[in-house]
Formats: C-alpha cells, sequence, structure tokens
C-alpha cells in the first residue's frame, strides 16, 4: 500500500503522542500509533494503533507500514532499528544521526563543546577518585535513561558518589550556581526552515517541572535572542527535524549554559497548545511532514501552564468544574493516566 503524505507514525503511547493527536486532527494527518499497552494515555484516543515493543524491529516494521515518516514521543528507540528502517525506505524525524545526541548525554556533551555551544564544565568518570579528582560538590548523571529528575545526583561527598556510581561509567557535570532554568524551542522542517518559540522559564520541584511561564519574566532581550540562536544553531547543525527543546541555565552571573535538550515536544512548550498561534505539536507534525511551518506568535501577554501531578485525588474528573468554577479562563488537558504519587496526569 502506498504510503499517504498526510500518514505518521508515531512511536510511543504517552501523552506527547497524545496530543499530537489533537494536531492531527486539524491538519487530517493520519496516525498509527505503536503503543506499549491497551490503555496508555495515546491509545485512547488513536484509533489506529496497536500493542508492541519499541525495542523489537518487527513490530517497529509493522507500526510504520503505511507511512513513510516516523517519529516518536520519546527518544529510547534504538538507534539501529531507526537506521534499518531508513534502509527499507522510511524516514525518521529526527534521524538516528540527530536522536542519539537526545539519547546519550557524553555524546552530547562532546558535540556541545566541538560546535561552541556554552555548557557546564564536565568529565566521564568511571571511579570515585575520578569523581573527587573532577571537584566536589557536583553533578553525576547517567548517560542513558534519565528523566524528571531520575539518574541524576548531587554529589557532595565521596560517600555520595559511592552511592550514586554504578557498574558504567557516568558523566560529571559541576553543580551550576544559577538564577533560574530556561527553555529555548525551536520548529525545523527538512527545507531548513525554523521558527523558534518565546523563551520560557520552568520551575522545578523534586526534579519535576511544575510551572513554566511564557515568556520568561524579566529576560534580558540579548540572553533571550542568544537561547534562540542556540536552539536554531544546534538544530541545523543535527539536522533535527520536527520540535527542538533546549534546556538552560541562566547563571547567577548573567550566562547562558546548555543544561538538556529533547528532539520532540516537550513539557515547557505545552503552554503553545492555548497561548500561541502555532502549537508546538502541530508545527511539530508539520516539521516532520515537511509541511510550512506556523507562526509561534503569543496569543496573550502571558501563558502559566502548570503541571498536575498526581496526589491525594485519584478522580481527576471530578476536579474539573471544581478549576473551571475558579478560573474560568484555565484550559485543562488531562492525559488519561492513572494516578500515582509525582506522576504528570495533566495540565
Amino acid at each position: 500500500m502506498p504510503a499517504s503524505p498526510l500518514s505518521l507514525a508515531v512511536i510511543g503511547g504517552g501523552q506527547l503522542a497524545r496530543m499530537m493527536q489533537q494536531a492531527a486532527i486539524g491538519l487530517g494527518v493520519h496516525i498509527r500509533l505503536l503503543a506499549e499497552g491497551p490503555d496508555v494515555s495515546a491509545a485512547q484516543v488513536i484509533p489506529d494503533h496497536f500493542v508492541g515493543d519499541y525495542t523489537n524491529i518487527d513490530d517497529l516494521r509493522r507500526a510504520v507500514e503505511g507511512s513513510s515518516v516516523v517519529t516518536c514521543d520519546h527518544e529510547h528507540v534504538p538507534p539501529e532499528h531507526l537506521r534499518t528502517l531508513e534502509a527499507e525506505g522510511h524516514i525518521p524525524r529526527p534521524g538516528p544521526g540527530a536522536l542519539i545526541h537526545a539519547q546519550d548525554k557524553i555524546t552530547l556533551r562532546t558535540e556541545l563543546d566541538e560546535l561552541g555551544v556554552p555548557s557546564p564544565r564536565w568529565v566521564v568518570a568511571a571511579s570515585v577518585d575520578d569523581v573527587v579528582a573532577f571537584g566536589l560538590p557536583c553533578v553525576l548523571k547517567t548517560p542513558r535513561g534519565g528523566y524528571d529528575g531520575k539518574g541524576v545526583w548531587i554529589v557532595r561527598s565521596e560517600a555520595d558518589a559511592a552511592e550514586a556510581l554504578g557498574a558504567d561509567a557516568v558523566l560529571v557535570e559541576e553543580l551550576v550556581d544559577f538564577r533560574r532554568e530556561l527553555s529555548a524551542q525551536v520548529a525545523r522542517r527538512p527545507s531548513g526552515e525554523t521558527v523558534t518559540y518565546p523563551v520560557v522559564e520552568s520551575r522545578q520541584e523534586n526534579g519535576v517541572c511544575k510551572e513554566v511561564i511564557a515568556p520568561a519574566p524579566e529576560l534580558a532581550a540579548a540572553l533571550a535572542d542568544q537561547a534562540q540562536q542556540i536552539a536554531i544553531d544546534v538544530a541545523e547543525a543535527l539536522d533535527v527535524t520536527g520540535m527542538l527543546a533546549v534546556e538552560l541555565f541562566e547563571t547567577n552571573d548573567g550566562r547562558l549554559l546548555v543544561n538538556e535538550f529533547a528532539m520532540r515536544p516537550h513539557n515547557t512548550g505545552h503552554w503553545s497548545i492555548d497561548g500561541a498561534v502555532t502549537s508546538q505539536f502541530e508545527n511539530h507534525l508539520r516539521g516532520v511532514l515537511d509541511l510550512p511551518l506556523g507562526p509561534s506568535t503569543p496569543t496573550a501577554r502571558w501563558s502559566v501552564m502548570y503541571n498536575v501531578l498526581g496526589g491525594a485525588i485519584d478522580d481527576l474528573e471530578s476536579q474539573v468544574g471544581v478549576v473551571l468554577a475558579a478560573v474560568p479562563e484555565a484550559h485543562i488537558h488531562l492525559y488519561g493516566k492513572s494516578v500515582k504519587a509525582g506522576r504528570k496526569v495533566g495540565h
């Protein structure tokens, strides 16, 4: 069956794929979803889905059948599988050569140094002695797989380092003295067209994003321009297609340092669904399908996004009326996920 120009395979059934479907409906894009389970967030709203394992090449082949373009709602698909799909005539966007930088933090840091992009001082460590030689206090990160504060340790002593170190080498970074965390997002299509979003401030609690303010309050214009240019430079150098989110530290002495990035829609861009002319999800679809990008112009002077984290209340739907009565202008997005303490279940 020939692939439709508006048919897209999406790997991963989390809330990002769920919100891609919102944008896909308006564009007339057909999404075929590879989901981790029958009731995961995106499978509830995408009719054409099946349950499979993204580490299994045969399941991936089944997912991309009838779609020339493949994208993901996470960065964990094995790069060798993406290269196999490329060889068989499908187009992963972003491609494996770009995505490896979002999968492996050591690869990312090496590339950023080569590009001259400012980032925290770092080394690779295999022992407590290596960590101590780098200097305490510091931050230890697992090179792969960490998210929402998982796989990250603040190390202030040899005992902390010994507890954090596993069998594999880890990334060691300086403990940055920063004023706040920022995020710069850019959408890019294969032709090279780019659209940047306003730089936002993100506020964390226990390693999880709690609140995003768009645009970042009292951010100097020169720093905002620098952050957006960093995002454009990285997207072009790595040939990223779709959305790229660059998370940055604004240091107390007025510099920007790149912390991490994601090659997909990102939590710090959820405000754009209701607060921008074109949401990050629509521009991700436009980018990977090589359609003209939409303007990122804000629709209000300020947008504030709060993540809804799992807590004492299991029945979130019963609280919708309560929230809307208190804040009628609020826009609620629930993800259809079971409630667990600290889990992102909506915004």
